[in-house]
């Protein structure tokens, strides 16, 4: 005889699961404000409200220095990186287990994924920073969702802090690796190009033809050297004007997302407790990687398009 079925799950099965999710549900709503305000219950089983603050709170001051929460974070992230390295690369065998597989699998995604976009060669020598950065953002994002975050209070000289905090939800972590991508793009083009690198922000070769021709007293030729020579260096300024504004644009792009995405968490978890925020930790999840991706895919993008440039240069000069 056919067992009964339903939503494709055993019929005892999708019971207990029902069963679960409506204890689940009562529990969300029993703990929420809804609960406060009907049951009476005490303080200490109701979700306290939440309270976003957009300032990292200070925990406390190593050599005058001050340590915030989202410090501490960051310094979570990294020890996590590096004793998971570490520890899948400490045995390395020709036959790998199960963790030299999985940090096989990601170096050799994001190593494919710099072949992608700057080729071979480009591809090895921008790498190592796109993987940090890729690797630092994302777990930033997904170690902040877990049990701990923004709910251990640490007592401090100054009053109850919270221990931890998303690094990513404090603006001067992404700023910190908005400033790390700018300087990398400057550092490579001009390793790359040389001074020449510098042309596209200050271009003074029309100005100096101008000069040239002048003195050759042909005139009219002299004032369309100089009428490009304005134009060239009003590019220029609008060349570093681009540049500095990137350091903006990422910054803000992912302090944004992933601060909306903190808030998001707490709203959810103090409106309906345990099973309204679910989907939303998983949505964040998603986020997480994408906002990685996108901080690390522009900032091969910038890379690429500093050592295109080098190659058109020289292309030129064959030519000419």
């Amino acid at each position: 005889m056919a067992q009964k079925r339903l939503a494709g799950c055993a019929f005892p099965v999708a019971i207990g699961i029902g069963v679960f999710f409506l204890v689940l549900f009562l529990v969300s709503v029993v703990t929420g404000p809804m609960g406060k305000n009907l049951l009476g219950l005490p303080e200490w089983l109701i979700v306290p409200k939440p309270h976003p603050e957009l300032p990292a709170e200070v925990v406390f001051h190593l050599l005058g220095f001050p340590i915030t929460n989202s410090i501490i974070a960051t310094w979570v992230t990294m020890v996590f990186l590096v004793s998971f390295c570490f520890v899948a690369t400490r045995k390395m065998a020709l036959v790998p287990g199960r963790r030299q597989s999985l940090l096989e699998f990601i170096v050799e995604a994001l190593l494919n994924f710099c072949r992608s976009v700057a080729g071979e060669k480009n591809g090895r020598r921008f790498f190592p920073i796109i993987a940090t950065i890729f690797l630092f953002v994302a777990f930033n994002a997904w170690m902040s969702l877990l049990p701990g975050y923004g709910s251990i209070i640490a007592h401090t000289s100054e009053g109850e802090t919270h221990l931890l905090r998303g690094a990513n939800t404090d603006v001067n972590t992404p700023l910190a690796v908005a400033l790390i991508s700018f300087f990398f793009v400057e550092i490579i083009g001009f390793s790359t190009l040389g001074i020449g690198y510098g042309k596209k922000f200050i271009n003074l070769s029309g100005f100096v033809e101008s000069a040239r021709l002048l003195s050759k007293g042909k005139i009219a030729a002299a004032l369309s050297s100089l009428v490009f020579g304005i134009i060239n260096a009003f590019v220029g300024i609008i060349e570093l004007v681009s540049e500095l504004i990137r350091i903006v644009s990422l910054t803000i792009r992912l302090f944004g997302n992933m601060t909306a995405g903190e808030i998001l968490l707490l709203v959810a978890g103090f409106l309906m407790p345990w099973l309204f925020s679910l989907p939303f930790y998983g949505l964040e999840l998603l986020v997480g990687f994408v906002q990685a991706l996108i901080f690390s895919a522009l900032t091969l993008i910038f890379l690429t398009m500093a050592v295109t440039s080098h190659g058109e240069h020289k292309e030129e000069s064959a030519h000419h």
